[in-house]
């Protein structure tokens, strides 16, 4: 299925980076970072255009390769690792941040792929999220799963990212202008969470 999504000239969502990733960059720490289902890699190519070693996990070869050759056009470089997110492996006290964006993962995937993640930061690490709520399915905007059992809600993400400080849980409403598949009024939930720093020791 997403190999035949990619598999055109056309960046089926856009080459501008997600709004709400671009909004809240200054927010991620310093290091690197690990784009989950980063597609043709727009987001992916422009967080390496601002300093970040990138990691991007997808399920479509046919995505990664474009996603490959935008970086080389960038200027930039990432790295690519094609897998189910079922299967990636995300390492524990690795990553500097996290990013997800529009992966609406079904229950219990969800729960496991967000335990890894949360698990996966280092000291102070940020995990950056936005996704479709089930109020998408009203929307006159185009974008997001077909089904309820995909959509998530900030209550949802609070109750996995627990162990995490959460510095933003929102659900809003915006308009959403990327690519072909994705385009108007649509209804999201926005996520921002930090590992807990270590309490320092005074001596």
């Amino acid at each position: 299925m997403w190999d035949e999504r990619y598999a055109t000239d056309e960046f089926v969502y856009g080459t501008e980076p997600n709004d709400f990733l671009k909004a809240n960059t200054d927010k991620l720490k310093p290091g690197n970072v690990l784009c989950l289902a980063d597609g043709e890699g727009r987001n992916g190519v422009f967080l390496a255009k601002l300093g970040f070693a990138v990691t991007s996990v997808d399920l479509s070869a046919v995505a990664l390769k474009k996603a490959r050759r935008f970086a080389e056009e960038n200027g930039v470089k990432i790295k690519t690792v094609c897998a189910d997110l079922d299967d990636f492996v995300i390492e524990p006290n690795h990553w500097d941040n996290i990013v997800s964006i529009f992966c609406n993962l079904p229950d219990p995937l969800r729960k496991k792929v967000h335990a890894a993640a949360a698990d996966g930061l280092t000291e102070g690490g940020r995990f950056l999220l936005e996704a479709y709520t089930v109020r998408q399915l009203e929307m006159p905007g185009d974008g997001g799963p077909p089904v309820p059992e995909l959509m998530y809600s900030a209550a949802m993400l609070m109750q996995d990212f627990q162990a995490l400080d959460i510095v933003l849980a929102e659900e809003v409403d915006r308009e959403i202008h990327e690519g072909l598949l994705h385009h108007g009024l649509s209804a999201v939930v926005q996520l921002i969470a930090q590992a807990p720093r270590q309490a320092s020791i005074e001596k």
